[in-house]
C-alpha cells in the first residue's frame, strides 16, 4: 500500500484528481489541489504515486478536453 508523506504529490484514483498531501485524519490521507482549495479525504487504497510534473499537467489536459467539447 502506498503511503505518501506530507508535502508529496499523490493521485486519488477514485475521483481522478491529484493533489498535495496535507496530512492524515484517522485512516484517510488529506489532499489539497495544487492551486489551492478545499482538502478532501482519500482512503489509502485509492492513492497512487504521481510525479509533480504529471500532477501539474493534469488540469491543463482537462481544460483542453473541455475546450474541445469532449465528454468528461
Amino acid at each position: 500500500m502506498y503511503v505518501p508523506e506530507v508535502g508529496e504529490p499523490a493521485w486519488d484514483a477514485r475521483t481522478g484528481r491529484g493533489g498535495i498531501v496535507m496530512g492524515r485524519v484517522g485512516p484517510c490521507v488529506q489532499l489539497r489541489p495544487v492551486g489551492g482549495g478545499r482538502e478532501w479525504d482519500v482512503r489509502p487504497d485509492d492513492l497512487r504515486s504521481i510525479g509533480l510534473a504529471e500532477l501539474l499537467r493534469a488540469p491543463v489536459r482537462e481544460a483542453n478536453r473541455r475546450s474541445r467539447g469532449e465528454a468528461l
